[in-house]
C-alpha cells in the first residue's frame, strides 16, 4: 500500500512539473478583444491526473501549478493565481467527478464536456468581480468583452485542453499511471498480429 502512495505522489509530482513547463513555454492569444488572456495547455496534466486519482488530486495539482506559475513565471501574482485556481479547479473538478462514476471513454466525454461549460459559466462572475480589481479597469468594460471574449476565450480553452485530454488520457494511464511496460505492450500486439 505505502509502495502505491509513493508511486502516486511521484507520478502527481511529474505531472505537476509538466503543467509548470507547458505554462512557460506556450502562452498566446487566441481572441483579439481579449488578448490579455492567454491559452496554454497546462490544464492537460492536471486533468489527466484529476481523472486518474480523483477529483482531490486534481484540486492538489491545480493549487501547485497555479502557485508556481503565479509565484516564478508570470507576472499575475495573487490575482493571477486565484483565477487559475477557479477555472483550472471547477473544471478538473466536474469533469473527475463524472468520470469518477462513469469510467468509460463516453463518461470521460461527458466529464470533460461538463468540465469545459462549468469553466466558462464560473468565469464570467470570476470576471466581474477579479478582473477589475486585478487590472484596475472599471467594471462595465470588463462586462462589455464577456460575450465577445472572456467567455468565449475560456470555453476555447477549456475545449482545446479538454480533446487533447482525451485522446492522450488512456495512453498515458496505462504506461504512467498504472506502470505497464511499453516493451510489454509491443510484444502482445506482435504476437496478437503475428508480426514479427
Amino acid at each position: 500500500m505505502r509502495k502505491e502512495q509513493i508511486k502516486k505522489l511521484v507520478v502527481m509530482a511529474m505531472l505537476a512539473a509538466l503543467s509548470v513547463v507547458l505554462i512557460a513555454a506556450i502562452h498566446l492569444p487566441l481572441i483579439p478583444a481579449v488578448a490579455f488572456l492567454e491559452y496554454d495547455p497546462a490544464d492537460i496534466p492536471i486533468l489527466i491526473g484529476a481523472m486518474a486519482y480523483g477529483p482531490a488530486a486534481g484540486l492538489v495539482l491545480t493549487v501547485v501549478a497555479a502557485v508556481i506559475q503565479g509565484t516564478f513565471i508570470s507576472t499575475t501574482g495573487p490575482w493571477g493565481i486565484l483565477m487559475h485556481i477557479i477555472a483550472t479547479g471547477a473544471m478538473s473538478f466536474v469533469a473527475s467527478t463524472i468520470y469518477k462514476y462513469r469510467r468509460t471513454r463516453s463518461g470521460a466525454a461527458i466529464g470533460l464536456v461538463c468540465g469545459t461549460l462549468v469553466r466558462g459559466l464560473v468565469m464570467v462572475p470570476a470576471n466581474h468581480f477579479i478582473t477589475p480589481v486585478w487590472m484596475g479597469a472599471p467594471t462595465e468594460a470588463v462586462d462589455s468583452l464577456m460575450l465577445s471574449g472572456i467567455l468565449p476565450f475560456n470555453l476555447l480553452v477549456g475545449a482545446i485542453n479538454s480533446a487533447v485530454t482525451f485522446l492522450v488520457y488512456k495512453t498515458v494511464s496505462r504506461f504512467i499511471i498504472h506502470g505497464e511496460p511499453i516493451s510489454a505492450r509491443r510484444s502482445g500486439v506482435v504476437e496478437a498480429t503475428g508480426e514479427s
